[in-house]
């Protein structure tokens, strides 16, 4: 009979071996931050998580607790660099009879450590700074942040109660008491603020004003910048007076589900009819959509766009490109060569501005996204290119 390993005393050891990892690849960097990572017990907080497989077909979920695979592998699980869902499709999982899940949408999840450490590190703070946390999820970067700067200078919020409360409890039995709220993280937490700094665990198509009115000048906002196509990437701003803020994109990587409150309309939009708007040749096709780079430029030059493939009834594929908020679309299809054919209507030629963009940013010698940066202010935001007096586009309204 195998013996159950003791839990405290292996997941301790696992906490320091994950730290040495965090530390081998640079993400972790301060004794305070490792520190934290090496008392935090994340298995607390991920008592019931899904991961996912590498099954082929249709994404699949596996369910993962101490009595479906037994207690060392459960703490061996909790403890990989690895995003460990809680949640599908804003709805709470039926542990009584847990199986794999296909196609769904994962809504809540603790983030792999090593992005959250990386974003703690970047949040430069300093002993008994406040800090607000948009996205307390399943507490483990709340309880990080409890340890680092004591739990009296934390708040957290998180927008839907079911996975507020197994945060609460879990941050209880770990013997943190920050304070939590429950409601819409855009609109922050006045009540505890002013803050020096805000970091979001979501993903946000513009940062929140009250986020920005909420921090004390000179102090920080992290957040990532997500559309409805693509993350454009981690921004740090620096909060001054009169609602402005200013900062600059510090990392490609991060891509968190973005706020439940921005997220895309349910429908793509309409169809288009076959013999509405123009068309003409264009030497790029629907790959540039979907690569790292090009695919940052679509997301800045149609904010509100999102796309998709299907066959016409001859078989011929046709990429649909549709705005929901005002039914401009772009449809391409393949042509002689190495061309293609875009079809384009609507109130915006889709099509036309994501080309000036993409000349624009080759013009500049095609630029990492960390050579941008963004301006907030009451009435725009913007991302522009290597100065705030270079090429710009602006962030979809706040909504």
């Amino acid at each position: 009979m195998t013996a159950v390993p003791d839990i405290d005393t292996t997941a301790a050891d696992l906490r320091h071996k994950l730290a040495d990892q965090l530390a081998g690849h640079g993400w972790l960097r301060s004794p305070q931050w490792r520190a934290a990572v090496e008392a935090v017990p994340r298995h607390e907080f991920v008592r019931r998580f899904y991961r996912e497989t590498d099954a082929p077909g249709l994404t699949t979920w596996t369910p993962v607790t101490a009595d479906l695979v037994g207690v060392g592998e459960w703490l061996q699980q909790a403890y990989t660099d690895d995003t460990l869902i809680t949640q599908f499709d804003g709805r709470e999982i039926d542990w009584s009879e847990p199986k794999p899940i296909s196609g769904a949408h994962p809504t809540s999840s603790s983030t792999l450590p090593s992005l959250v450490v990386r974003m703690l590190e970047d949040l430069q703070v300093h002993d008994a700074m406040a800090v607000l946390e948009i996205g307390t999820g399943t507490g483990y970067s709340t309880a990080l942040m409890c340890h680092r700067l004591g739990a009296q200078n934390v708040t957290s919020v998180e927008t839907d109660p079911d996975v507020a409360d197994r945060a609460r409890e879990a941050l209880n039995r770990c013997g943190y008491s920050p304070r939590l709220v429950i409601g819409d993280g855009l609109a922050g937490a006045p009540e505890g603020g002013p803050y020096d700094r805000v970091i979001a665990t979501c993903g946000v198509r513009n940062i929140p004003q009250t986020w920005v009115e909420q921090t004390r000048p000179g102090g920080l906002i992290l957040a990532t910048l997500r559309g409805w196509m693509r993350s454009l990437g981690l921004v740090r701003l620096t909060v001054g007076h009169d609602g402005h803020a200013e900062g600059r994109i510090i990392a490609e990587e991060p891509s968190f589900m973005i706020a439940r409150q921005q997220d895309a309309p349910e429908s793509l939009g309409m169809l288009p009819a076959p013999d509405e708007g123009s068309t003409r040749t264009t030497p790029h096709g629907p790959d540039l959509l979907s690569m790292s780079d090009s695919g940052f430029l679509a997301q800045l030059a149609m904010p509100n766009a999102r796309f998709f493939t299907m066959p016409a009834d001859n078989g011929t594929p046709h990429t649909y490109v549709l705005d929901a908020t005002n039914n401009a679309f772009a449809v391409l299809t393949p042509a002689d060569g190495n061309e293609w054919t875009v079809r384009q209507g609507g109130p915006i030629a889709l099509w036309d501005e994501l080309e000036r963009s993409l000349a624009t940013w080759h013009t500049a010698g095609s630029p990492a996204p960390t050579e941008f940066g963004i301006t907030v202010t009451p009435t725009r935001q913007a991302i522009w290119l290597r100065s705030p007096e270079g090429p710009s586009w602006t962030l979809p309204d706040q909504t």
